[in-house]
């Protein structure tokens, strides 16, 4: 964070300086995970789904913070606030006037994160970069990352989500964005928009919130998602096309994929051309990083140095197509992150890829929040991985069990489908059913803890002691 005296913070956001020294500085970031503080940081106090942040406060400032951010009295040096996360949100719009970085947004139903991932280490190249950690895209994870800037940051990458219409121009008014990137609009969270076109609607207040075309604002839309490409009458920005569709301004060429699930292409634009070889797995990672490149090449990134970075750059965030070749001579592709309709049948598609000649396994859990057609799109996602042509099908939770009864009725499936009850259920299964050479895809929402399935499958398959893996799960809801 650009550094800030105490006396700085509490002026902005309207707090109450107690037992602190007002000329104190804040040269580090704001942090609300206690086991993350050093010394230069404000700690942020606030409730977690599990604990309460004020309870670690003395830990907090003995680790090196200089104060804490509070929503009630602590034994320590601290600004008083009504509501802690609405100082942070006042705190982060503050600092962002005084950033000299480009501020870049990126949304869509499902890709965000990847995308976001492929752009920062893309725009590391040109100058230092700053990106939202993970999938920390919501009313807390925004700010936070904005704070996470100084006065060296050059780019600003910010992942946006929404629950709501009005979700994310709440967002970019703490941080405004001067490039932005959509990437789709699909099924993720239909049971609270109701309809895809809800979800465009939320989606394009991105761009909406970028400066005109005149004041360096750029828009960059999926040319290959209708949706997307009509958020152009939306923005006085800007428009640059990008996808596969042959009149995007910005496009992926001769796309092929490899039997281990990686794509390479010619990424064109008007006047140049050249070889892209993604090292992260699955053909829809083409349409993200043909998005990451457009924002780059926006940037002022030249298109040789573009390629060569997406060329290089990996996965960064957790439970994404991670691919682990484990002792036993067994694959375990981990996608456990979330899932939804799209991105369950792109991953469907990288397994068939990769185990091409080999015994193909989908363990799929329960897709959250589809709403009134959830049972109906599970049992598509059924049939749908009957027809891939997946091996062995096993369906995990109540949730989850029209996907056995669409496959089992999908006659051109000639594998083994079945569903259990829990996590525990589908490992014992596992277990009893894999062997040397097979390819596992292990995927679901959240809320289906897929990630337990794939980090013990892992453990037990390379001979480690199995350990209670949803402990390393990522909830940034809960501190400590």
């Amino acid at each position: 964070m650009i550094a800030l005296t105490l006396a700085e913070i509490a002026g902005i956001v309207g707090g109450r300086l107690v037992n602190a020294d007002p000329d104190r500085t804040v040269s580090g970031k704001v942090e609300f995970d206690s086991r993350k503080v050093v010394a230069g940081d404000l700690f942020l106090a606030i409730p977690g789904t599990r604990v309460d942040g004020h309870d670690y406060a003395e830990a907090a400032v003995a680790s090196g913070a200089v104060a804490v951010l509070a929503g009630r009295p602590v034994p320590v040096p601290a600004i008083e606030v009504a509501d802690p996360v609405a100082a942070i949100t006042e705190l982060a719009r503050a600092v962002a006037r005084r950033l000299d970085a480009v501020a870049i947004g990126i949304t869509g139903s499902s890709g965000k994160t990847s995308t976001k991932d492929l752009l920062a280490q893309v725009l590391a190249g040109a100058g230092p970069t700053v990106a939202t950690p993970g999938s920390f895209n919501n009313e807390l994870g925004y700010p936070y990352t904005v704070l996470l800037a100084d006065e060296r940051t050059r780019f600003l990458v910010l992942e946006t989500s929404a629950r709501g219409i009005g979700h994310i121009r709440h967002l970019t008014r703490i941080a405004a964005p001067r490039l932005a990137g959509v990437l789709n609009v699909g099924s993720a969270h239909l049971s609270e928009f109701g309809s895809r076109e809800a979800i465009a609607q939320a989606k394009g207040e991105l761009v909406e919130a970028l400066p005109a075309a005149g004041e360096g604002g750029v828009a960059v839309l999926n040319a290959d998602d209708p949706l997307v490409a009509a958020m152009a009458a939306r923005t006085e920005a800007r428009v640059v096309t990008a996808g596969t569709a042959a009149g995007a301004d910005v496009r992926a060429e001769n796309v092929t994929v490899d039997s281990s699930g990686r794509a390479s292409f010619e990424l064109v634009q008007a006047g140049g051309r050249a070889d892209v070889r993604l090292q992260v797995r699955g053909e829809h990672q083409v349409s993200n990083a043909v998005i990451a490149a457009a924002l780059a090449l926006a940037c002022g990134m030249p298109l040789p140095a573009v390629a060569d970075a997406l060329s290089a750059a990996t996965e960064r965030s957790a439970w994404r197509m991670a691919v682990s070749e484990t002792a036993a001579g067994i694959t375990v592709i981990n996608d456990a992150y979330n899932a939804n309709p799209e991105s369950m049948r792109a991953a469907l598609k990288a397994l068939a890829t990769m185990s091409a000649g080999r015994r193909s396994v989908a363990v799929l859990g329960q897709m959250a929040e589809l709403g009134p057609d959830e049972a109906a799109q599970h049992d598509a996602l059924g049939r749908h991985a009957a027809r891939s042509g997946v091996s062995v099908l096993i369906a995990v939770g109540e949730q989850a069990r029209p996907i056995v009864s669409g496959a089992a009725s999908e006659r051109s499936s000639g594998g083994a489908t079945e569903w259990v009850p829990d996590t525990a259920a589908a490992l014992a299964r596992l277990a009893e059913l894999l062997r040397p050479g097979d390819v596992v895809l292990v995927k679901g929402s959240r809320s289906a803890a897929m990630e337990v399935v794939a980090q013990q499958l892992i453990q037990r398959l390379d001979g480690a002691d199995d350990q209670a893996s949803a402990n390393d799960r990522n909830d940034t809801g809960g501190q400590a």
